[in-house]
């Protein structure tokens, strides 16, 4: 957006504001003391003077009972190309890993055809040959110990960083793509479907330690080898995966777009249509639209209490820690925030957060942050402090991008009372765990 697009955007929003503050019957400190910013600010907003921040837009439009409208003239970034447009740029792609002596680890895309012409020879290091791999693919016992490593390392996730998890997780994800290739049906398609959801992880995991793009490529490698065994579960699921990358690139349109794409087929297992209609949920919160985010909200909380339909057996897809309801109520108190109504957003976490296990630190993390932005944007700027320190307990260990993107947006909340004792006490352990100037 350039320069004078703003100016015109601040100026639009500011005269739209103003008019329907009038026709509310509001002064501006009345309508400065509901969503909690000064006065002076406002007024400085109404005149086009400032811009006014995509946050304050939705606490201005339920304040005022706008329907969306009024935030939807505020314009959002969303921060590049959709996941769609992007697909392309993975093709004939492979990823290497290198593991440094300090424990730390990089993986690097390199085109196919430039890893040949590297040659194998020019790589130093211990070469492991498929002989025992059929051998292996045999074994009654190897599926059931791939699926209990799996929940192990799944559980780990919930306590540790992503650069913790990510290397073994790829390097079992290769080892079970190569047993499937020395296996017999139907073991094969046994091994293949266990690789895509190690696969699959794979794509969480990097999306939390910050690369949407690596996030992508390791969703595409998991759809693949889910096709090759007949599972096409994992292919509706990629789309509620894409649908929470468009989601922290704050694109609604493109949220709900891939969310419906996932609920399209009614074959589809009820489990995964009500995770896409959660998503869905959060893409008409980003819109501020209430009545739309309540429609799917409901459907998720259907679809998620029938299970039924479900074929058992397997790990399962998608968050694991929450039953269906829990993560229901969870997901409609994060919608709360971007419908403009923090204060029911808070209190609606608060009622879920105390029903989720302590082990589940990603989880307290994630929703906790959430939590403490809504108590700041209420006001309570002591109890969401308060809040943040515990938050900022568990986000130091899961060490996660996304998490990172509410505690930014919380950091811009609290430094409104930069003055206050409590907030001048969390700003430089805040700001610490941010590890990225704040925009």
């Amino acid at each position: 957006m350039t320069e004078g697009a703003g100016a015109r955007e601040a100026t639009s929003f500011g005269a739209e504001l103003r008019r329907r503050r009038i026709a509310a019957g509001l002064s501006l400190a009345a309508l400065a003391q509901r969503v909690h910013y000064s006065k002076g600010h406002l007024g400085k907003i109404e005149t086009g003077d400032k811009p006014a921040g995509a946050d304050l837009a939705r606490y201005c439009d339920a304040a005022l009972d706008a329907g969306g409208q009024l935030a939807a003239l505020v314009t959002r970034d969303p921060a590049g190309a959709r996941p769609a447009d992007r697909a392309a740029e993975h093709d004939a792609e492979v990823w290497v890993m290198s593991m440094d002596p300090d424990g730390s680890s990089r993986l690097v895309p390199m085109r196919r055809r430039d890893l040949l012409t590297l040659g194998a020879g020019s790589l130093l290091g211990l070469s492991l040959g498929a002989q025992g791999m059929p051998a292996a693919a045999q074994q009654e016992a190897t599926v059931p110990a791939f699926r209990s490593l799996f929940e192990q390392t799944r559980r780990l996730g919930q306590i540790t960083s992503p650069s913790v998890v990510l290397p073994t997780v790829i390097a079992q994800t290769h080892t079970l793509r190569g047993l499937a290739a020395s296996a017999s049906a139907p073991t094969r398609a046994e091994l293949l479907k266990l690789g895509a959801r190690y696969a699959e992880y794979a794509g969480w995991m990097t999306q939390e330690a910050g690369d949407d793009r690596g996030a992508l490529w390791w969703t595409r490698s998991a759809v693949e080898m889910a096709s090759a065994a007949g599972d096409t579960e994992l292919t509706t699921y990629a789309l509620i995966r894409q649908a929470l990358v468009t989601l922290y690139r704050e694109d609604a349109a493109g949220t709900i777009e891939l969310a419906r794409q996932a609920q399209a087929d009614p074959r589809t297992p009820a489990r995964i249509r009500g995770l896409a209609a959660s998503r869905e949920a959060q893409g008409h919160a980003l819109a501020c639209d209430y009545d739309e985010c309540r429609r799917a909200l409901d459907r998720a909380t259907e679809l998620l209490n029938d299970t039924g339909q479900d074929a058992p057996g397997g790990p399962v897809i998608g968050p694991a820690t929450m039953p269906g309801a829990g993560l229901t109520a969870a997901v409609e108190g994060w919608c709360l925030h971007d419908l403009g109504r923090p204060r029911e957003a808070g209190e609606a976490l608060d009622r879920q957060l105390a029903r989720v296990p302590g082990t589940a630190q990603r989880v307290h993390a994630r929703f906790g942050a959430r939590r403490a932005l809504a108590y700041a944007a209420a006001g309570e700027v002591d109890h969401a402090c308060t809040l943040t320190g515990q938050v900022l307990d568990g986000a130091e260990v899961v060490d996660s991008a996304t998490i990172r993107v509410d505690l930014r947006r919380l950091a811009r909340t609290l430094s409104r009372w930069h003055g206050h004792r409590p907030v001048r006490e969390l700003y430089p352990r805040l700001t610490a765990a941010l590890r990225t100037p704040l925009g």
